[in-house]
């Protein structure tokens, strides 16, 4: 089924805190810095801040006699309990929780702050209006339930919980019980096995699934940032095996996680190591030609490849190049990057260099914050408030399953939103030749996803624009993840596509067509066609050279 999208129902294209800010990390300077900044300009104003309080006190005064002034967001789960709409009390602190939140967004929007100050002040506000929201609280109407039907228990294990992950977690709630997973025997279990080895990666080539197999191999290059098992999840999801059972020769990249002996490594270090990789494919297979897909950070190490081996005029090696959530374009408007000055970026390198790696873990802080109602809040509630175990969910486990970066790559990454150098010729280095992303000429497939926060969909768009040759762009109802792990199983998928790429992407997505379905059907057509003749399938792994090493998910997938 196709239909034009809503005029009005034009996705925002980028969230409060993005991939830069995961990158680059968010101090709590910073953050105390715009609250002082906010509070010295109320006080410089003092009668702009007096009749916005008025305003407030007067809300406050009708809410405690009773009048519901502001409606929920049918779509908030933090009120969806009947009690915060029918018991008197829930329902006047709800309003007055609104009531505060509306002023103090109107009182930002009215101040004469400079307009870089007022989105600093609304991404601050944001983040301490949704931790001082009643949902957050012992009163709670779920967690007073719980409390009686538990007999107290509840308390006692929620307190337990708080302890654990205080000790355990960097103080923030798990999103996940770690035991309910285990690599290779829950998650990662298509079979196949690791046919090359060398110190920055090991390459699964997994066991065909089809009669018939294509020539030409599909190599995907998953994120450095987070492990290759996200296209491998349970088999209801895995994308491995959905290549597989429509005739894909599928190889996985799966990145070693380093440590300090690693500093080193940067973005050319791993080009040239995906490029070695491509070539054992090509050994493998007998195929001249490779089908190349990239996630995230992974989609960038791909291009960079690309640009590299046009270049040394080796580009006939890529029959096609498949981008998922992949930034080429690093130019992000967000509240966020008006963190990232030049003092931001140069700390961030220093502490890096300084330690080898960057941490995952503090990656993870900041992804969290992206959303904290979904990511920090709503387990806050459920872990520490009701007394429970998270839940058993395979994307959560994946997520949580934390890698390092080495520091020159995330210098390097660093640079990259400092300069956005792949928009003009030559302006990203890789192995020692200038890139050109307009001289690359392969074909292309790329993912955005409408909810994305991490790798906003209008970048992902112009990322594509970037590049030369036949582009396609498709555009996810998903956000980041579920962008990538939308099988055509999924009910609910659903994509926009236009054909004609325009230079803006608000007047691509009004002309596009909504279709009804997984995006994943369309690549399998779109790869297909470039992915060779048919032949029967040959079932053993690897070859003489590249004998199978040991069963995949292999070794470097199990490092901490």
């Amino acid at each position: 089924m196709r239909e034009k999208p809503a005029r009005d129902s034009l996705p925002t294209p980028a969230a409060f805190i993005n991939a830069q800010s995961a990158i680059t990390g968010l101090r709590g300077r910073d953050l105390l810095s715009t609250l002082r900044s906010v509070a010295a300009h109320g006080l410089r104003n003092p009668l702009h801040s007096a009749r916005h309080a008025l305003k407030l006190g007067g809300q406050l005064g009708r809410v405690l006699l009773g009048e519901t002034l502001h409606p929920t967001n049918p779509q908030d789960a933090r009120f969806a309990d009947p009690a915060w709409s029918l018991n008197p009390f829930y329902r006047r602190s709800l309003q007055a929780y609104l009531s505060w939140q509306k002023q103090v967004k109107s009182w930002i929007d009215e101040s004469n702050m400079s307009p870089d100050d007022r989105a600093r002040a609304h991404f601050a506000f944001a983040l301490l209006n949704d931790a001082v929201s009643p949902s957050n609280t012992l009163l709670n109407p779920l967690a007073v339930k719980e409390l009686f039907n538990s007999g107290g228990n509840s308390l006692v294990r929620g307190i337990g919980h708080l302890v654990d992950d205080l000790l355990h977690n960097d103080g923030l709630p798990r999103q996940v019980t770690k035991q309910a997973f285990e690599v290779g025997k829950t998650v990662a279990t298509t079979t196949g096995a690791v046919v090359f080895r060398n110190e920055l990666l090991e390459l699964i080539q997994y066991k065909p699934m089809s009669e018939k197999q294509y020539s030409k191999p599909l190599l995907v290059v998953p994120p450095q940032i987070n492990k290759y098992y996200i296209f491998d999840l349970s088999p209801h999801n895995s994308f491995v095996q959905y290549a597989l059972k429509n005739g894909l020769q599928t190889f996985v990249i799966s990145w070693r996680n380093p440590d300090v002996r690693h500093r080193e490594w940067g973005l050319s270090t791993y080009v040239e190591a995906v490029e070695e990789a491509m070539n054992v494919c090509r050994a493998i297979t007998g195929a001249r030609e490779v089908n190349l897909m990239g996630a995230c950070a992974g989609g960038l190490t791909i291009a960079a490849l690309q640009g590299h081996l046009q270049a040394k005029r080796q580009l006939r090696r890529v029959s096609s190049a498949t981008y998922l959530v992949s930034l080429l374009d690093s130019e992000l408007d967000s509240p966020a990057t008006l963190f990232a000055d030049e003092q931001t970026l140069e700390a961030a390198k220093r502490r890096s260099y300084q330690r080898g790696v960057l941490d995952g873990r503090d990656m993870a802080k900041v992804f969290a914050w992206m959303r904290p109602n979904d990511l920090i809040w709503s387990y806050f509630v459920n872990n520490y408030l009701l007394g429970k175990e998270p839940p058993a969910f395979d994307i959560l486990y994946w997520n949580n399953d934390n890698t390092r970066l080495p520091a020159a790559l995330h210098g390097d990454l660093l640079d990259f939103f400092k300069h956005n150098p792949l928009t003009h010729p030559g302006g990203l280095e890789v192995c020692g030749t200038p890139i050109d992303l307009q001289k690359v000429t392969v074909d292309s497939f790329s993912v955005a996803g409408i909810n994305d926060h991490i790798t906003p969909w209008d970048a992902v768009y112009r990322s594509t624009l970037l590049l030369g040759g036949e582009r396609r762009f498709v555009l996810s109802n998903s956000g980041h993840v579920q962008s990538i792990l939308n099988p055509p199983s999924n009910p609910k998928a659903n994509y926009v596509e236009n054909g004609k790429l325009s230079s803006d992407p608000r007047a691509w997505y009004y002309d596009a067509k909504r279709v009804d379905g997984s995006w994943w059907t369309q690549w399998l057509s779109w790869i297909q066609e470039r992915s060779g003749a048919q032949k029967d399938t040959h079932m053993a792994l690897g070859n003489q050279n590249y004998p199978p090493m040991e069963a995949a998910p292999g070794t470097y997938v199990r490092v901490r």
